[in-house]
């Protein structure tokens, strides 16, 4: 597949750099951030290591992305496809001229947000929160919000003094995570003009990011399941000859055998991801411009289409995984179940009474206690409440009220959806076993 070398660097004037009219509000951070008089960084780069750092993004590597808790090494996990798209945006970003440090900084962190066993597990959470009601109920998670939530008020790092302190990423590393959806179809792609408050936003994929770089790393999440997630079908035997036939029959009549396409089969079977990615990308750069906008061409966006549904018919909604579903439900019950047991505990301070039998739950859940909420530990040989959270320098904010049930509920939904799959799986076991 040949390209268009005229349409290199055609974004190089809209590119997030010093020059832009975004600039100072895109490096703009919440709380100014430490500086070191040895530090070769830019304001992104920063941000990327951040993120690179952060246990969030270390979990990634556990954590479901189309198939659960996967025993097979060369199955993608949710790192990998983070992976993936920093590669898609960055090889975008870099041909159109634009920022490549912010597209990689945003790809990196896009998916920190994510529940475990992928988006299964983040509609169980939602129906364990549907169960609330009333003004303060507990918000519906969505990923991409949570992925900004958890870069804002969950993550921590060390300082150069030992303290713990937020992530606290520049504005449009955070408006990238919260605006990177890639499951709604659109064409002409391009960035809003103002700068919002970013947790006003309501729904997923509906406000556009604020930079051209947050476009392409939303359209590169997009490029980089699609061909990755046949891939890992076929390799766990979940298409038959029925499926491949119908692949050809998508790749022919959207493609064509003879321009396009038949290069993108290995075998006759199944879409060589390495080749679709690249043709995928190749096309957008060819047929994108800032003022029409990060598009596809007719051909390429009905092909990703119909690919989008073959997946959905043949891989996401396969038997198997729906087995599966039931079995991740449970899991997640469980721990839900047990940890609003001890909501009385956890007010006097006593958690580790109510999940004494548990000491893999109680030590990792007091410590996001102790980091994320107000509670604390009530010590018996001092006969008073110890400050744990000075002691084991965490300077990060309150944001769970333990004396308010809603907000107690909330606690225990997003301590559950920074698990991985595995973790979840382990402290199910530890639960149920006698």
């Amino acid at each position: 597949m040949s390209y268009n070398k005229a349409m290199q660097n055609s974004f190089y004037s809209v590119r997030c750099t010093e020059d832009s009219k975004k600039w100072e509000q895109s490096i703009k951070r919440e709380i100014p951030i430490y500086s070191r008089n040895n530090d070769i960084r830019t304001d992104f780069e920063r941000d990327y290591t951040r993120i690179l750092h952060c246990e969030a993004y270390r979990r990634l590597k556990h954590k479901t992305q189309v198939f659960f808790a996967p025993h097979n090494d060369h199955i993608c996990t949710r790192m990998e496809h983070v992976n993936h798209v920093a590669s898609v945006a960055c090889t975008i970003s870099k041909y159109l001229g634009l920022n490549v440090q912010l597209a990689e900084a945003i790809a990196t962190g896009h998916d920190i947000g994510h529940a475990p066993f992928g988006h299964h597990g983040e509609d169980c959470l939602n129906r364990l929160l549907e169960q609330k009601e009333g003004h303060n109920a507990p918000k519906k998670i969505w990923h991409e919000r949570n992925s900004l939530f958890f870069a804002d008020y969950i993550e921590s790092l060390q300082d150069p003094n030992g303290i713990y302190q937020p992530l606290n990423l520049t504005y449009a590393v955070r408006d990238g995570l919260i605006c990177h959806c890639g499951e709604i179809d659109q064409q002409g792609i391009k960035p809003r003009d103002e700068a919002i408050d970013l947790y006003s936003m309501k729904r997923p994929g509906i406000t556009q990011p604020y930079t051209w770089e947050g476009c392409v790393v939303k359209i590169s999440d997009k490029i980089a399941y699609l061909g990755r997630d046949i891939e890992d079908a076929r390799a766990y035997h979940i298409l038959d000859m029925t499926s491949y036939r119908e692949l050809r029959e998508i790749v022919g009549s959207t493609l064509g055998f003879e321009k396009k396409g038949a290069h993108a089969l290995r075998s006759g079977k199944a879409v060589n991801t390495t080749v679709l990615i690249n043709d995928l990308i190749v096309d957008l750069c060819e047929q994108s411009s800032p003022e029409k906008g990060l598009s596809f061409s007719d051909e390429y966006f009905k092909f990703i289409l119909e690919l989008k549904k073959f997946n959905f018919a043949h891989i996401y909604n396969h038997w198997r995984l729906k087995e599966f579903q039931i079995y991740a439900e449970n899991i997640i019950k469980t721990i839900f179940r047990t940890l609003q047991k001890t909501h009385m505990f956890v007010k006097n301070g006593r958690v580790e009474q109510a999940l004494r039998y548990y000491p893999n739950l109680f030590n990792t859940f007091e410590d996001w206690l102790i980091k994320h909420s107000n509670y604390r530990p009530y010590s018996v040989t001092k006969m008073n409440f110890e400050d744990r959270k000075h002691i084991l320098h965490y300077n990060t904010p309150v944001i769970f009220d333990i004396n308010d049930e809603d907000s107690f509920t909330k606690c225990i939904v997003e301590y559950i959806s920074g698990m991985t799959d595995q973790f979840a799986i382990k402290i199910y076991e530890e639960i149920i076993t006698f």
